[in-house]
């Protein structure tokens, strides 16, 4: 069976896409772990309501808000674009973020 050349494109997009979102959450993920489990500190409650964040909303409304975030015109997405020239919009390194922040379900 061959595939056509907008079959392999979209393999490549879905394995880059799931790559770099297993790179960017888990070293942060085993971090976070660490840090709730081993450390007393003030905060520590506020720290783990915003990780737990992800598993009480849905899907559409995470993307949202990165959106929101990491937009051309959010917050961190203008500095990011200003500084570097990097956007995660509508990118596939925006989609790897999504779906490393999702992960976290």
């Amino acid at each position: 069976m061959m595939l056509s050349e907008y079959e392999w494109q979209a393999i490549e997009l879905s394995l880059k896409v799931a790559s770099l979102a297993v790179i960017g959450s888990l070293p942060l993920g085993i971090l976070i772990a660490w840090i709730l489990v081993r450390c007393d500190f003030p905060g520590k409650s506020l720290l783990d309501s915003i990780i737990h964040l992800p598993l009480v909303l849905p899907p559409v409304v995470v993307g949202y808000l990165l959106l929101i975030v990491m937009g051309r015109r959010g917050a961190i997405g203008e500095w990011l674009y200003d500084w570097f020239g990097f956007s995660f919009s509508f990118s596939w390194r925006g989609a790897a973020l999504a779906s490393a922040v999702v992960a976290f379900r």
